[in-house]
């Protein structure tokens, strides 16, 4: 029984505030294509972007680049990062490898608190008509999931993968919409909060397999365009 309510707000990442809506709102725009792998931008011209200065810029860059969604080499321009077939499929692997073993763990440890505010992350989801803010909710769903197992180094190396899937379905240009259901996100935190690791798994396993299915058949049918082409 799906009994808790939902709050007004989501709980907070675990660095400023400040610093966490700038990341969220740079995120969005590479996902919306408004800062695409063809733009040609700088620190200067990205602080002018979202009014902010260039060491703010440049503490989300380096953050955004620590999670493979920008490249930094030095005396070059940032730029957004383009993931191929291969890197696509082995970050779904590794995913897949982690996030069983994180929502088995998580239906062991949930709390109620984390519970309430995974189903305000969902109603943020289903409120959410911005293609590129509803993909990133969607993937702090599964990192907020992660941090409810316990263990700080699957949820880590599960951050690691998660943006750079995020930024291989905002890279489908619209040809795919509602990639990520909340409705199967709802259907996973209630096996979670009945304990019910068999049907978290599962459900989990048939949203990975979707996920994977869409992202890796795309990909193969352009790559076969750019060598026909």
């Amino acid at each position: 029984m799906n009994s808790f309510a939902s709050p007004q707000t989501l709980v907070a990442l675990p660095f400023p505030k400040r610093e966490e809506d700038l990341y969220s709102r740079v995120f969005d725009a590479i996902l919306e294509q408004r800062i695409d792998a063809g733009s040609r931008f700088t620190e200067e011209s990205l602080a002018q972007m979202f009014g902010v200065r260039r060491s703010d810029i440049r503490g989300v860059l380096a953050q955004l680049a620590h999670q493979q969604i920008v490249v930094l080499r030095a005396n070059h321009r940032p730029r957004v990062a383009a993931p191929d077939v291969e890197q696509v499929r082995q970050t779904l692997h590794a995913r897949r490898l982690a996030e069983i073993t994180l929502v088995q763990l998580a239906c062991q440890h949930r709390r109620l608190q984390d519970l309430i505010s995974l189903s305000a992350l969902i109603d943020s989801e289903r409120e959410c008509t911005e293609r590129g803010s509803a993909i990133r909710l969607s993937g702090e769903f599964h990192l907020q999931l992660a941090k409810m197992a316990g263990n700080a180094p699957l949820t880590h190396f599960l951050d690691s993968l998660v943006p750079v899937t995020s930024l291989a379905i905002a890279q489908l240009d619209g040809r795919v919409a509602n990639y990520c259901d909340w409705q199967v996100h709802q259907g996973i935190l209630v096996a979670v909060e009945h304990r019910d690791e068999v049907k978290a798994v599962s459900l989990l396993s048939q949203h990975l397999d979707h996920l994977e299915e869409m992202l890796l058949s795309s990909e193969l049918s352009l790559s076969q365009n750019r060598v026909a082409g």
